[in-house]
């Protein structure tokens, strides 16, 4: 079966006013749209579209014959989400499956309420997920060596010196020395529980970073490139002193600029210079197991994640922040490299499969032949390889998502020729069986349980 689905986006402080809008052709609400949630997962299930007279989500639909539309005969093991980021999401960390579940039964043995702040397990699954750009996406995902931390640190010390702010120097000091030790791994949740622990120097250092990296100590004030290094024309008279600025990539300025602008005075602006900070091109892609901690700061992308909403948090949020639960469950061990290589199955077809059996996301690159009046080639994804024709199989469901374009999904090795044609902001829940067959020009992103 070939179903159309839909959902409400979820509106979070930190989704976009117009990115989801504009995908979904719909007008902006007012308020900021950050998640479309397409799955089985109970906090939002995608609903059947366009179906019954009375209102028919995807868990009743698998509920209805759970061997023809679910997996193993229960719900998906995946959700796929499309993200909207208009601001910094919070430090985070998912549990695996074994805290998950230990965590979860302990809190429903203690009575706490689903719903309340202190709450840590909403469910007793674990999370790994992966998210795939649309856009430019920056995000901090896994701990970098301590070293360049500490270096960082010192630099932002020697400059808030060169500034005359012996104080904040210190402090800055202070943090960088907190970064030594030949337990990586410990030294690094040392560094969380002290953050987090209300030492004077933690508001100390976050003041004096807040200053060095403020708009009018940017090179060239704010008129200019993070990266250009210099005034903008007929703005030298506001230039800031050379001793005034700190000598960090442009990158890693920028999301310090705006974590403190958005959190400002969290302890986690420090915790972020741990993370790598990653810059990915659209269609590249990073995976987050279980126990990494990660925060996206931007763009649009494309997630597919285990099906729970377990999140332990380390900062940059209002929300709350158990850190001995966050220190317990932490792998705290480098990441070498936090992008995560897709693989081309055939001319046209990408997957990303991470060692998980929950999900496997593909990105389906469509291109119709140029028919001569200009439908063609100019019309399809860029970046990509693209194909006229791509078959997917279909050994379990698949939730598809069409991100460019229209793209014509037929499934024909069957009794009734099943179509559907999808344009952008579409989604279709396929259920398992033959192999289905996709063209048009466009893009589409396709979730499934993994191998």
């Amino acid at each position: 079966m070939l179903i159309f689905i839909e959902n409400t986006p979820r509106a979070y402080a930190w989704g976009s006013m117009d990115a989801l809008a504009e995908m979904l052709g719909t007008q902006p609400t007012g308020e900021p749209q950050a998640e479309l949630w397409l799955g089985t997962h109970p906090g939002s299930p995608a609903h059947v579209a366009k179906a019954t007279p009375v209102g028919q989500t995807l868990i009743d639909l698998v509920e209805s014959d759970p061997e023809r539309y679910g997996v193993h005969g229960g719900p998906l093991p995946f959700l796929l989400k499309v993200l909207a980021i208009g601001a910094p999401l919070s430090l985070q960390v998912h549990p695996d499956r074994a805290q998950a579940a230990a965590g979860f039964a302990a809190e429903e043995r203690a009575g706490i309420p689903r719903d309340a702040r202190e709450r840590n397990y909403g469910d007793a699954n674990h999370k790994p997920e992966l998210l795939v750009a649309l856009s430019e996406v920056t995000a901090l995902s896994g701990f970098r060596p301590l070293a360049d931390a500490r270096r960082e640190l010192l630099v932002c010390a020697g400059a808030a010196r060169a500034a005359g702010d012996a104080a904040g120097a210190a402090a800055l000091d202070a943090v960088a020395e907190r970064l030594t030790g030949a337990d990586s791994g410990e030294v690094r949740r040392r560094f969380l529980r002290w953050a987090f622990g209300g030492d004077a120097a933690v508001a100390a250092a976050l003041a004096a970073l807040a200053a060095l990296i403020a708009p009018e100590h940017a090179p060239g004030h704010a008129e200019t490139a993070p990266d250009s290094g210099g005034a903008a024309p007929g703005h030298a008279e506001t230039a800031p002193e050379p001793a005034a600025v700190p000598d960090l990539a442009a990158d890693r300025r920028a999301a310090l600029r705006e974590l403190v602008r958005t959190h400002p005075g969290d302890p986690g602006v420090l915790v972020s210079l741990l993370l790598h900070l990653v810059r990915l091109a659209p269609g590249e892609a990073l995976f987050l197991r279980a126990r990494q901690l990660h925060a996206y700061l931007g763009g649009i992308a494309v997630e597919v994640m285990a099906a729970s909403d377990n999140v332990l948090r380390a900062g940059l949020t209002e929300k709350h922040v158990d850190v001995a639960e966050l220190c317990r469950i932490l792998d705290a061990d480098e990441v070498a490299e936090p992008r995560f290589p897709g693989a081309a199955l055939r001319p046209g077809l990408t997957v990303w499969r991470p060692l998980v059996d929950d999900f496997q996301l593909m990105r389906a690159s469509l291109c119709e032949p140029d028919d001569g009046a200009g439908a063609g080639p100019s019309a399809c994804t860029s970046g990509a390889e693209t194909a006229p024709v791509i078959e997917v199989t279909a050994e379990h469901p698949i939730v598809l998502v069409v991100t460019v374009g229209r793209v014509r999904v037929e499934r024909l090795a069957t009794e009734l020729a099943e179509v559907a044609t999808a344009r952008r902001g579409q989604s279709l829940y396929v259920s398992a069986g033959e192999p289905i067959r996709l063209t048009g020009t466009g893009e589409v992103f396709l979730a499934t349980v993994g191998e």
